[in-house]
């Protein structure tokens, strides 16, 4: 596996080629192109901006302008959701890689995260063009850690996304599963609400055993909750970013074990 693992580096050319392949061919024959890179984030926030401050108004102060805080945890929580979709089919629709002898399938999943990535990149110049127009500043003290949030869901996110893969050659039900999985998921995170507020303090046990409340707490509270992060979730994320180390480490023993069976099975 750590023979593998190491060779993973030699295909950073090829890992780029892929991620730039996938971002071309989401968009082609659309007449936008790359703009709906743009476009897709501003859409998500308009609807979910008009159903929770129109419909079911949401009236915390501490929580305004709301459409920030919002979009502040659902920027990474698409990132994380699209990429273990298209992870959990990458390996199925593209047999026709996997069935040459040299070409490395973790290269796939991988593509599938990145590619994601970039996406969230986009949507956070969206983001912050909001800041612009809202004169809101984040903290640059809890800025600086931005990147480690970053990293840590990209190193836990490929983790998920290499274990989905390799199971789903076996079990394709994985897929329907998963879709109803992440709904649940997105609902039992904070992200269209505030961890403390007393009325989910019953379901706090959630909190506890779901991964991504770190994640998103830490986006809030370097993005929205200025001057909150250093002394307040930064050594939980530490810690958690222990965790996506060992997560990665699970995803891809279980990937590398199942690799012989790839062929056959897509």
């Amino acid at each position: 596996m750590w023979t593998n693992l190491a060779t993973l580096v030699r295909y950073r050319g090829l890992i780029r080629s892929l991620v730039a392949r996938e971002l071309k061919a989401r968009y082609r024959g659309s007449i936008l192109g790359f703009f709906w890179s743009f476009i897709n984030p501003i859409l998500l926030l308009s609807i979910y901006t008009f159903v929770f401050t129109e419909i079911l108004e949401n009236r915390d102060p501490d929580l305004q302008p709301y459409s920030l805080f919002m979009f502040c945890g659902l920027l990474p929580w698409t990132w994380f959701s699209s990429s273990l979709n298209e992870a959990a089919g990458s390996l199925i629709s593209g047999s026709n890689l996997i069935r040459k002898v040299l070409f490395p399938a973790e290269v796939l999943p991988i593509v599938s995260v990145l590619a994601n990535m970039v996406h969230f990149f986009f949507g956070l110049l969206i983001l912050a063009a909001f800041f612009v127009g809202l004169q809101y500043r984040p903290d640059w003290h809890d800025l600086v850690w931005f990147p480690l949030v970053v990293l840590v869901q990209l190193v836990f996110t490929t983790g998920l996304a290499l274990a989905l893969a390799a199971l789903t050659v076996h079990f394709r039900d994985i897929r329907d599963l998963l879709s109803n999985l992440l709904t649940f998921w997105f609902f039992a995170t904070p992200i269209i609400y505030a961890y403390y507020m007393p009325s989910v303090q019953g379901y706090r046990w959630l909190f506890n055993v779901n991964p991504f409340f770190h994640l998103s707490v830490s986006y809030q509270e370097i993005l929205f909750f200025r001057g909150s992060f250093v002394h307040g979730h930064l050594k939980l994320l530490l810690e958690f970013g222990l965790v996506s180390i060992g997560v990665f480490i699970a995803g891809y023993w279980l990937f590398d074990r199942l690799r012989d069976s790839f062929a056959e099975a897509v």
